[in-house]
């Protein structure tokens, strides 16, 4: 399963990338707003720093306003990816922009008729938001599931984007009912690599290697002879 990052932060894309984490990056207008800064230029130095896709949200509710936008902002770099909302209108809005080649992100989807109406007009991602399912008592991981199950047996090709991740049990469950990507929030993403038994364990060899000085002494040594 590839790892999308959920954020506009760019000092967090940094971190993250270095470790060879983030497969691409996913935004929307709140996660914009917090950063304080135009649009376009965030946007712009994400798609620079990582070489995956990275969704950028339309605000337009109408058809034909969503595609100009899109127009504009796919020309910002090669590797943008437009999001658009699971309406009529975005639907709309996707299936013209898949005809230019220009791809995008269904984004809010709630069921798996959602999910296939999208995955049908062409979308490159659909995100199923299943954080917010569970919130309401729904299932979140059941859609995650169904949804993959209809693209298989119907061969579409888009790929689904398990969104509105809360903990680490939604990545891991995400990856295992088959969604192709998660995309994670900066904050959830060290609890990924970190463990209770991983730092006590590296707190006990340390200690452990101060009760053998001789040792510690011949590493030291053989270090200042390269």
């Amino acid at each position: 399963m590839k790892f999308f990052l959920d954020t506009g932060n760019l000092e967090e894309i940094k971190r993250i990338v270095r470790l060879g984490l983030v497969d691409g990056v996913t935004t929307n207008p709140s996660l914009i707003a917090k950063e304080g800064r135009q649009f376009k230029d965030v946007i712009k130095e994400i798609t620079a720093i990582v070489p995956g896709p990275v969704s950028a949200e339309v605000v337009s509710l109408k058809g034909d306003e969503m595609l100009e936008e899109a127009m504009e902002i796919s020309q910002w770099a090669p590797n943008v990816v437009i999001k658009l909302p699971m309406t009529e209108e975005g639907l709309y809005a996707c299936h013209q922009l898949t005809q230019k080649g220009i791809k995008t992100n269904v984004t809010l989807i709630f069921s798996a008729a959602q999910g296939l109406m999208a995955a049908k007009a062409g979308a490159t991602f659909i995100s199923p938001f299943i954080g917010r399912l569970d919130d309401i008592g729904l299932e979140g991981m059941q859609l995650i599931s169904d949804l993959r199950s209809m693209l298989d047996i119907h061969g579409l090709k888009s790929e689904i984007i398990a969104a509105s991740i809360r903990n680490i049990g939604h990545v891991q469950q995400a990856a295992l009912a088959g969604a192709h990507i998660a995309t994670i929030p900066g904050s959830i993403l060290p609890k990924l690599w970190g463990h209770p038994l991983t730092d006590k364990g590296i707190e006990q060899f340390l200690k452990d290697w101060e009760s053998v000085p001789q040792a510690a002494e011949a590493v030291k040594e053989e270090a200042n002879t390269k």
